[in-house]
C-alpha cells in the first residue's frame, strides 16, 4: 500500500539540478561548504525522477556581477546595476572554464534539458526561469508547461541564491513547487539563508527532505 504522506514522483514531475557546477564545489572560484554533499542524494533522487533538468551559470568573462569588473570593490558588497542592487561575486563560471562544467560525478544520463543563464554581461541571473532583471525569460517555463509537468523538485546550488530564486519563480509560474533541502546546500551570506527560507515560506513553496520522497 502507498505511503499517503510519502510524495511518488510521477510523469508529471521534473527534478531541476541548479548549478552543480565545478566553480561551485570545494576548491572552485565560488565554493558552496560543503557543495560536493549534494551529488550523492542527487543521483539518488534522479533515478526515481524520469524527467530531470539542468540549470548551470554560464558566465562571458567580465561579466557585471564580477567584483573585478569595478574598480575598488571586493567580492560580497554589492553595487547598483541597471536593474537594481547586484551582491558581486568572485569570477566564476567563466563559459568554457573547467570551474563552469557541470559535474561530471552527476550520474544523470537522463537529464533531458541544461537551461544555462547568466549570460548577458549586465545582468546577473540566479534564477533559471527568470534573469535579474526580472524581465528576461529563460524559456523554462514554457518548456515545462508543454511537457505537462506539474510539480518542480529544486535541488542544487545555492539553497539561498540559485535554488531558492528558481523555485520562487517556478511557483509563480503556477507550479507546485518544493525543495528538498538536504540535496541543497547554501552560500549563506548576510544572512541569505534564512532571508530565502521565509520567502519560500511566504510563497508557499514547501521545504522537504530526501526522505519524504518515495523509493529514497
Amino acid at each position: 500500500m502507498r505511503d499517503p504522506e510519502l510524495i511518488h514522483p510521477t510523469e508529471s514531475d521534473v527534478l531541476i539540478v541548479t548549478d552543480v557546477q565545478y566553480d561551485f564545489l570545494p576548491g572552485g572560484a565560488l565554493a558552496v561548504a560543503k557543495g560536493d554533499e549534494v551529488i550523492a542524494p542527487i543521483n539518488k533522487l534522479a533515478k526515481l525522477f524520469r524527467h530531470v533538468v539542468f540549470t548551470q551559470d554560464w558566465h562571458p568573462a567580465g561579466h557585471a556581477s564580477f567584483a573585478s569588473s569595478h574598480e575598488g570593490k571586493a567580492p560580497f558588497e554589492t553595487t547598483a546595476l541597471a536593474y537594481g542592487t547586484q551582491i558581486l561575486w568572485p569570477d566564476h563560471c567563466v563559459q568554457g572554464t573547467h570551474g563552469a562544467e557541470i559535474a561530471k560525478e552527476l550520474d544523470i544520463p537522463h537529464a533531458a534539458l541544461v537551461i544555462r543563464k547568466g549570460g548577458n554581461p549586465q545582468i546577473d541571473s540566479y534564477s533559471a526561469f527568470v534573469e535579474g532583471d526580472r524581465k528576461t525569460k529563460t524559456g523554462l517555463a514554457g518548456y515545462l508547461k508543454e511537457r505537462g509537468f506539474k510539480r518542480v523538485f529544486c535541488t542544487g546550488l545555492a539553497t539561498d541564491f540559485c535554488v531558492a530564486w528558481t523555485a520562487l519563480d517556478a511557483k509563480a509560474a503556477g507550479f507546485e513547487t518544493y525543495v528538498i533541502e538536504d540535496a541543497a546546500r547554501a552560500i549563506d551570506t548576510g544572512g541569505s539563508l534564512e532571508k530565502a527560507r521565509r520567502d519560500l515560506d511566504a510563497a508557499k513553496v514547501r521545504r522537504i527532505t530526501t526522505k519524504q520522497i518515495a523509493g529514497f
